[in-house]
């Protein structure tokens, strides 16, 4: 005689049963929320569009922040140029994928026979670099860390695919943070 198991499917009177005894107490304790918060309307599609569209304008604003703030480190400390290029060349494509219009290319290091100035340099876009550039570096990272804080604190305000979008490139952010710091070389 062969060994059978009893298994009980979906169409089982007792399963049936349980589930719609759970669906009834969550009608009935006001749960009719959690039912519908799956479809497409929720709390409003035209609301969710809005709030995406501020998160990537938010996420355009930091991106251009942060390419200046690199431009900036570039411009001050030409000998970091060649460290900070492919970086910089990541967060000019994050800007872009948040909407933010092209980004101009690097800024062209100065020749070698000028040296950089050991003191801090005059803001250039408004940011202001130190002049030594262990410190340049630190504060570029700094940036990064803040900027990638930023974007993963808005991933729960964010549709699906806008969440992807900012988890990468918060990702990508810490990852430069490290680099930045001597984590890379």
């Amino acid at each position: 005689m062969p060994l059978t198991t009893t298994t009980r499917g979906a169409d089982d009177p007792r399963r049936r049963r349980v589930l719609a005894g759970a669906a009834a107490a969550l009608l009935t304790a006001g749960g009719s929320a959690l039912l519908t918060g799956c479809s497409s309307g929720g709390a409003g599609a035209d609301g969710r569009s809005a709030d995406d569209g501020r998160l990537r304008e938010s996420a355009a604003r930091d991106s251009a922040a942060l390419l200046a703030r690199y431009d900036a480190t570039i411009a001050a400390h030409a000998a970091l140029a060649d460290r900070l290029r492919p970086l910089r060349a990541d967060v000019a494509r994050h800007a872009e994928a948040f909407g933010a219009p092209s980004a101009s290319p690097s800024p062209s290091s100065p020749p070698s026979s000028a040296p950089a100035s050991p003191a801090a340099s005059p803001p250039a876009a408004g940011v202001e670099v130190p002049g030594d550039e262990r410190a340049a570096l630190t504060a570029l990272a700094d940036a990064e860390r803040r900027t990638a804080d930023a974007r993963t604190a808005a991933l729960g305000a964010a549709d699906p695919g806008l969440a992807r979008l900012l988890a990468s490139v918060a990702a990508a952010g810490a990852a430069h943070a490290y680099l930045l710091t001597g984590g890379g070389s």
